[in-house]
């Protein structure tokens, strides 16, 4: 499978780590590699930053418009009519990034997974069932694509692996319910979640990019 179209920037000479963060729909690789200069990564390793784009697709509820989209929605309940091929192609597509990484010298547990909203979805869905234990996953304004078949599909690798959730409590396009909903549901299956909330919309909040940049110093520290 060849290699999605990506964006990479490096936070130090010599990275030692990976971050791999997935878009939302609609956006591409840019929308989060212009978080960068906000995050605070003093005491983290150098990091290997990598902002893949979706491919371009017709999205059913937007009218069958094309755009870049990791899967096709179906419909407004998110969690209903799922498009499950779509869902395990971008799975493959990942996992490849992850292993173009590991093939460059840097080691799958110093690997962390990350996503906002259809890119939270693909990250939780893709990382919990590699077979191989990353650093952290990061979901953003997300929720558990396929979630009546992780019990099944997943793989015990990254059952200790941190996973930070973070949600806006007014969010109109993923409800809050469907961010709590996950978290519990990865609870129940004993995955260490840290759970965050902020008064905001379908965005990012400025304490979240404080907690984030404490989580990537939590789990790549710059003595590896």
């Amino acid at each position: 499978m060849p290699l999605l179209p990506r964006i990479e920037r490096d936070s130090a000479p010599h990275p030692s780590a990976a971050v791999i963060w997935l878009h939302g729909l609609g956006a591409d690789g840019h929308d989060f590699a212009n978080l960068l200069p906000e995050l605070d990564l003093r005491g983290c390793a150098a990091i290997h930053f990598v902002f893949p784009h979706a491919p371009e697709m017709p999205v059913t509820i937007n009218g069958g418009y094309r755009m870049p989209a990791w899967y096709d929605i179906l419909g407004a309940n998110l969690e209903q009519r799922q498009d499950r091929a779509g869902i395990e192609h971008s799975q493959r597509a990942i996992q490849a990034l992850i292993e173009h990484e590991i093939a460059r010298g840097i080691a799958a547990e110093h690997i962390v997974l990350a996503g906002f909203s259809q890119g939270c979805a693909m990250a939780l869905h893709t990382a919990l069932r590699l077979p191989y234990r990353l650093a952290g996953v990061i979901g953003l304004s997300g929720y558990l694509p396929l979630a009546e078949s992780l019990l099944q599909e997943r793989h015990s690798a990254n059952a200790n692996t941190p996973i930070f959730l973070g949600h806006g409590t007014h969010d109109p396009v993923v409800l809050p319910a469907w961010g709590s909903g996950t978290r519990d549901a990865l609870q129940a299956l004993g995955y260490p979640v840290q759970w965050h909330s902020y008064p905001m919309e379908h965005s990012l909040h400025p304490q979240e990019i404080a907690d984030l940049s404490r989580f990537l110093q939590q789990v790549l520290p710059a003595a590896q």
